[in-house]
């Protein structure tokens, strides 16, 4: 199984930028896709974005293309989100998850390993 730690959240005004680190430990990181999702106050879970077991395919939800960024070094088992032209409806507790296979799924229950969550706050 695998375990993930967040960091690298904060606050930051609107048009900067923040990179969130996913730091795993446990066995087989490589096998696994890796996915970011948040959660704002009063809504639902949603994906963000997520990387494959190779790092070759990537998937972005509409709302971040162009300005979020995700990368993995699975010889140090980390995987980043580099989020830049952060707008306030960014805001939302950051997760990672390790996903069942090897490439991405769009779905929650895709995943059964999950960090603790990184808090981004993005003023206006």
């Amino acid at each position: 199984e695998v375990q993930l730690v967040e960091s690298g959240g904060g606050l930051v005004q609107a048009g900067g930028s923040l990179r969130l680190s996913c730091t795993a430990s446990g066995t087989s990181f490589d096998h696994y896709a890796i996915g970011w999702f948040r959660q704002a106050p009063g809504k639902a879970r949603e994906v963000v974005s997520c990387i494959s077991s190779s790092g070759h395919t990537t998937e972005y939800t509409d709302s971040v293309k162009g300005r979020f960024t995700i990368s993995r070094d699975n010889a140090k088992s980390m995987v980043f989100l580099e989020m830049n032209s952060l707008k306030p409806e960014d805001t939302a507790v950051y997760y990672c998850a390790s996903a069942l296979t090897s490439w991405c799924s769009s779905r929650s229950r895709g995943y059964d390993s999950w960090g603790q969550g990184a808090q981004v706050t993005v003023s206006s």
